[in-house]
């Protein structure tokens, strides 16, 4: 058997030595501290929400966003690294509700293992799905009703004040009412733009079921969804489109919205099939573009959007 080598000895090794152990107890804790949950870092995983944390937070954490532009929140993934960046994070913002069908165990290995999380979506009064297909399911897709998107700021904002280490308080309150500001005038310019729409025409049919907190805030119907889910995963039958189809040409449905990042080959046989002079028209229902693509931020989405639904139903 081979021996062990000797240690150093006299007052050079001690030296040494001990210099040695300081390094240690000095590095120990920092390389523990990146496989332990409790960081500074912000972790938030749609881009929707990524956008609005990342304007409260500013310059006093890092935010990493999971979502990347132009991505699908229902089936979007996320990389082992993504993954554990996740878990050892001192705050985890995601929608909940059933969005990120994805990543939702990640989040859940995130609170297993001691992270701090915020399901936003949860806490803003959310409305059951106007689907029956989704009967008794709560609607994820709050952040169409600016005005919840505002309680989400507030909510955002404490969370991180409450679990982020090194944030100065009153910096990320003032960034957060700051923000609320800028949601609130959306809120009331939504209103004014919609208010040009006659209420005859004030009906949604959608690629999928995602904008019943704007119907229910600016008094629209949701007349149906071509896919009858609130998810994109989904897929509609036969009798759906049919009887979709129906309720289109009862109701004189003169547009059909499909999410500018799905294929809308779907809402195109819907238009066939319902008969009539039918537009499809593209809108940013569930994720951000990058920067060129007329959506890059919450602000900007909701004005596009909002601006593409006065054209296509507005009494031209």
């Amino acid at each position: 058997m081979r021996r062990p080598e000797r240690r150093r000895t006299g007052a050079a090794g001690r030296r040494i030595g001990l210099l040695a152990l300081g390094v240690l107890a000095l590095a120990g804790p920092t390389a523990c501290a990146t496989n332990e949950p409790g960081g500074d870092e912000v972790v938030v995983t749609t881009n929707i929400l990524g956008d609005v944390t990342r304007r409260i937070v500013g310059d006093q954490a890092e935010v990493t966003v999971l979502m990347r532009p132009n991505a699908d929140p229902h089936s979007f993934g996320v990389s082992a690294q993504e993954a554990a960046t996740v878990e050892r994070a001192g705050l985890v913002v995601h929608n909940g509700l059933g969005l990120e069908e994805g990543v939702a165990r990640h989040v859940r290995a995130a609170e297993d293992a001691g992270v701090a999380t915020l399901a936003v979506g949860e806490e803003v009064d959310p409305l059951p799905y106007a689907s029956d297909a989704s009967a008794g399911e709560l609607d994820p897709h709050f952040w169409t009703d600016a005005e919840r998107m505002g309680t989400a700021v507030e909510l955002i904002a404490d969370a991180v004040v409450d679990e982020v280490g090194g944030v100065d308080a009153e910096t990320v309150r003032a960034n957060a009412e700051s923000y609320l500001a800028e949601v609130r005038a959306l809120d009331a310019w939504m209103a004014e733009r919609f208010a040009t729409i006659p209420a005859e025409r004030r009906a949604l049919v959608t690629n999928h079921h995602v904008f019943g907190y704007l119907a229910e805030r600016h008094d629209f119907r949701v007349v149906g969804a071509v896919v009858p889910s609130g998810t994109t995963l989904a897929s509609p039958s036969a009798s759906d489109l049919e009887s979709l189809a129906t309720a289109v040409r009862e109701n004189g449905v003169p547009a059909i919205f499909a999410d500018s990042s799905q294929p809308d080959r779907l809402a195109q046989v819907l238009a066939e099939e319902a008969g009539v002079d039918v537009e499809v028209v593209a809108l940013h229902s569930e994720s951000l573009t990058d920067e060129d693509g007329g959506a890059a931020s919450y602000l900007e989405m909701m004005r596009a959007n909002t601006e593409a639904i006065v054209a296509a139903l507005g009494d031209s």
